[in-house]
């Protein structure tokens, strides 16, 4: 493909200069706390993620969501620290690599105000304009007095200084629901001095803030704002008083450009909804929002909230929309979705599911990408091996995990069989891709089509015995043969069916139901929704201390309200210890974990979680024929070094839940580890 010509044709591709700064393309990754800081500063980790997506072809990198000018706004959420000198060398390196890449680089400074938190760092209280509490993250800040306001904003100059010292091209404060949007907003700012009251005594600490960082660079270096459009339902500045604002900030020569978001972020729905829109809110929602404001102001404009892909950018930026369109969640996803589509290939692009796992305590690996995160322990493409080193590879199971190990093998250059069991490959994914959560097929179509690239065809109807896999003769077989539904809690667990059974249309229920869920996962959850839905009276309890206790917050979120537009409310800390028949029902007996005291329900039928235990009988069967005995040296895998061989026998391996019962992640990164070094 002329690359030119599609530099020409796409949208997303075109440049876009802003002042002596030219982005050379409209893709950026937008500022976030990915995780990988090390003592307050980005180092190795941090900017190897970074820069795997610079080598991917992005314009600009707007990294340090929430960095931090000054002492009194803590790192809560592993930030970056921009209140000391110490982070210039830093800065200096990373600049030099991205640049080295191509890509433009940024950084997001901010004070959280009463987002603080006074237990952590220093201890030190949290500040604001008012002594307003925020309910996500729960401090009671102090009112800043004139002097708070002079140091503060003295800060964000001397940390814009750090920035440029540092060799960045620019840098965006935050407003939304930290301290400049606190000035701003009427819901948080409730003082009569000159900065509270009017929408232009509101906005003058943010005036402030910009004259100082201002002061403190040079004319070339770009400086934004992340700014919030409208409020939203929880706030109570709405878009024309916040359009007001911003061609204030415009019209004193504050800002060369809008980061323009939606909504609050001080609860933590308003957080998965409107903020950071995730998995089961539809593509774009604030897109039109962010068109009219763009239309007004006149600056160029930057928008990220679930623009999950690139055609749906494309429309964005096109359309007048935006200016620069952030695919940040999408990037972790696939780092190199920019030189995809340069190279014609757009449809290799691995999808982004919206899932939240870059946003739960492991961020920021994506649930079905197991290097992004780890750019530090293996590179993001898998390398073939030499024609000589070619084997033969049998997969066994086609959920995530066999469906990952075929496909970085077949890349590797090995020849690959896949078999499944079952009528359609995906395993327990076809069950959890339902409802909101529908999204999670694509982590099984993109890697068929990808196994189609490969010339791999996936099996299905073949249950595979051993004598059938060491007919093939193969030098190496992988086992992803997954798990079955664990259901054994004690004294009439064969009363008991399974989530499995109820989401596959296997059994119906009616009446009263108890379901039990064991694991703080989804599918309790949605076996509560599906019974309910269908007009069953449900009992939900769990034996965690709250609903989906092992989920991420969006999730648990959205998990939340569905129970509460339903009614739902789970018993916490219940344990179910027994169950047997009564009459033609079953009476259950729950214990409650903290009290110990226990009850019984009478139900008519009784849906256990309890996660998988492994199918394992295969492997078994084939370890007397195996050179290494079936053990994966776990020594050798986290090492990254290639498995020990043996002269005689097949290698064999066993992967994601033929393992132990775990989630997504663990799965595909249970494969790609292993099969990348095989």
């Amino acid at each position: 493909m002329n690359t030119q010509t599609t530099v020409i044709k796409d949208p997303l591709l075109r440049p876009l200069t802003i002042k002596k700064t030219t982005f050379r393309n409209r893709i950026i990754s937008t500022s976030h706390a990915c995780g990988l800081q090390k003592d307050g500063y980005p180092q190795e980790a941090y900017q190897a993620y970074h820069e795997e997506k610079a080598r991917g072809g992005l314009a600009l990198s707007m990294f340090g969501g929430s960095s931090n000018v000054d002492r009194d706004s803590p790192n809560v959420f592993n930030q970056l620290d921009v209140g000391t000198d110490g982070i210039i060398p830093h800065f200096q390196r990373f600049a030099e690599r991205m640049h080295g890449q191509g890509a433009a680089l940024m950084c997001q400074i901010t004070h959280l105000g009463r987002r603080a938190e006074p237990y952590a760092q220093d201890w030190l209280p949290a500040i604001a304009p008012s002594p307003v509490r925020e309910a996500l993250h729960r401090a009671i800040p102090r009112e800043m007095d004139e002097d708070d306001i002079a140091r503060v904003v003295t800060a964000y100059g001397a940390a814009a200084r750090r920035c440029e010292q540092g060799g960045l091209d620019g840098i965006e404060t935050l407003a939304g629901g930290h301290l400049i949007g606190q000035f701003l907003s009427p819901k948080t700012n409730q003082r009569s001095d000159r900065f509270g009251g009017s929408l232009q005594n509101r906005l003058r600490f943010a005036l402030m803030v910009h004259e100082a960082i201002r002061r403190e660079v040079s004319d070339d270096f770009l400086v934004g704002m992340r700014f919030v459009v409208d409020e939203g339902p929880d706030g109570i500045l709405p878009a024309e008083e916040c359009l007001e604002a911003a061609a204030l900030l415009r019209d004193a020569g504050a800002v060369d450009f809008f980061n323009a978001i939606y909504g609050s972020m001080d609860t933590v729905r308003a957080l998965s909804e409107e903020n950071m829109p995730g998995m089961g809110i539809g593509s774009a929602p604030w897109v039109n929002v962010v068109g009219n404001f763009r239309e007004e102001i006149g600056l160029p404009v930057f928008h990220a909230a679930k623009l999950s892909d690139l055609a749906t950018a494309r429309y964005a930026v096109e359309s007048g929309k935006i200016d620069m369109a952030g695919l940040t969640r999408p990037q972790i996803a696939d780092p190199h979705m920019v030189r995809k589509l340069l190279e014609g290939k757009e449809d290799r692009i691995r999808p982004c599911v919206g899932a939240g796992h870059c946003q739960s305590g492991h961020r920021p690996k994506c649930l079905h990408n197991a290097a992004t995160g780890r750019e530090t322990l293996f590179p993001a493409e898998v390398a073939a091996v030499a024609p000589g080193n070619r084997r033969k590879a049998v997969v066994i199971g086609a959920g995530p995990a066999g469906l990952e190990a075929a496909r970085v093998l077949a890349m590797r250059g090995h020849s690959v069989q896949i078999f499944e069991a079952a009528a359609k490959p995906g395993g327990q994914l076809l069950l959890a891709a339902q409802g909101w959560r529908r999204e999670l097929i694509s982590i099984v179509d993109w890697r068929l089509m990808e196994l189609q690239h490969l010339g791999v065809e996936v099996i299905c109807n073949r249950f595979m015995d051993a004598e059938d896999i060491l007919t093939l003769e193969p030098d190496l077989v992988i086992l992803a043969t997954g798990g079955m539904p664990q259901l054994e809690f004690g004294d009439g667990s064969e009363l008991a069916i399974s989530t499995w059974e109820l989401l596959g249309r296997q059994v119906s229920v009616k009446d009263d139901v108890l379901i039990w869920d064991g694991t703080g996962r989804h599918p309790a959850q949605m076996a509560a929704l599906f019974a309910h839905d269908g007009g069953a009276k449900v009992t939900y309890a769990t034996l965690d201390k709250e609903l989906a206790q092992e989920q991420v917050y969006p999730e648990v979120t959205r998990w939340r309200k569905e129970f509460a537009k339903r009614g739902l409310r789970p018993d916490i800390d219940t344990r179910l210890v027994a169950a047997r028949r009564h009459n033609n029902r079953i009476e259950a007996t729950l214990l409650n974990e903290l009290t110990r005291e226990s009850r019984t329900l009478l139900v008519d039928h009784l849906v256990v979680e309890m996660g998988t235990v492994p199918m394992d009988e295969l492997f078994h069967e084939l370890r007397q024929h195996s050179g290494n005995r079936g053990k994966t040296d776990i020594h050798a895998l986290v090492a990254q070094q290639a498995q020990p061989r043996s002269e005689a026998g097949i290698e064999l391996h066993r992967i994601g839940d033929a393992q132990a019962s775990r989630n997504v992640h663990a799965a595909i990164y249970d494969a790609f580890r292993l099969c990348r070094l095989c």
